[in-house]
């Protein structure tokens, strides 16, 4: 009896399977499938059931660098990676256990495949433009040709199309002469600029001088005027006696000495400014 439990203690401790959250169990007996084993706990007769985990996240594989032919017969350095899952249902489980040997090297294969047939078809440069329509192309084809294997590919990324070592270095001196031309642009942009603000500030100025000189000419013209009509009203028939004044004004500026002439009118002008009353003088 003793024996007995002991070989069914065995016996159970043997069968005993934990399945994980991040798999399912496929369980084969006697080399045929016998049933799906999700999470948890699970008992297989032991020698008899065998339990073959698959792991149901999402997994990544390299498609590994490759030489590859261009339209422009250019050699090309490609690689990329696909990242993919195993969908969780029982019968997607069993396709890619049953239906594909060794999925995850089908995949790197196949991708790379695709990769020369598409690339094949394009120009260096046009590939590495349009890495999204590459990308597209390799999902596209890879998700078609894996529909029966119970995989669905989330994604591809396209990691690398370097070209020759002698055309990377001319496509360098290329985008290095574009960066300096935008430069020099760029340069002759903003002095272009600064000549349009000068030019622009020497002709505010040029406004303001002859506005100035506008408003100086107007109020000079406005003193004469206001001149004029004093002299009209003040001194109506006086203009001659008015103009020998302002003669003899000038002239005591700068002399010391002056010669009146013996008009009789100015003198007289004279001492009325002067608030002096000529006296009469006797010819003898």
């Amino acid at each position: 009896m003793i024996i007995a439990l002991i070989v069914v203690v065995v016996l159970f401790f043997l069968g005993v399977r934990i399945v994980r959250p991040t798999s399912r169990g496929l369980i084969e007996r006697f080399g045929k499938y016998n049933r799906l084993a999700n999470p948890g706990f699970h008992w297989i007769i032991p020698l008899i059931d065998r339990l073959f985990l698959v792991n149901i996240t999402e997994q990544m594989a390299d498609a590994e660098p490759q030489e590859i032919i261009t339209n422009d017969n250019l050699n090309a350095r490609v690689d990329a990676q696909v990242y993919y899952k195993i969908k969780d249902d029982e019968i997607s489980i069993k396709a890619s256990q049953y239906n594909v040997n060794n999925y995850r090297w089908q995949i790197v294969n196949l991708a790379r495949t695709t990769l020369r047939n598409i690339i094949g078809t394009l120009t260096l440069k046009s590939a590495n433009s349009e890495r999204g329509k590459i990308n597209n192309e390799l999902h596209n084809t890879l998700k078609e040709e894996t529909q029966t294997w119970g995989i669905s590919i989330v994604r591809t990324e396209l990691k690398e199309i370097d070209p020759p070592k002698d055309v990377q270095e001319t496509m360098n001196k290329v985008v290095k002469a574009e960066n300096e031309k935008i430069a020099a642009i760029d340069y002759a942009t903003a002095k272009e600029t600064v000549a349009d603000g000068d030019k622009r500030a020497a002709i505010k100025k040029a406004e303001g001088v002859k506005q100035a000189n506008i408003l100086t000419a107007e109020g000079e013209a406005e003193a004469i005027r206001l001149v004029n009509e004093a002299a009209e009203r003040y001194f109506v028939g006086n203009a001659q006696v008015l103009r020998k004044l302002q003669a003899l004004e000038n002239a005591l500026k700068d002399n010391s000495k002056i010669i009146v002439p013996t008009d009789k009118g100015l003198v007289n002008v004279i001492g009325e400014m002067a608030g002096i009353t000529p006296i009469p003088m006797n010819n003898h």
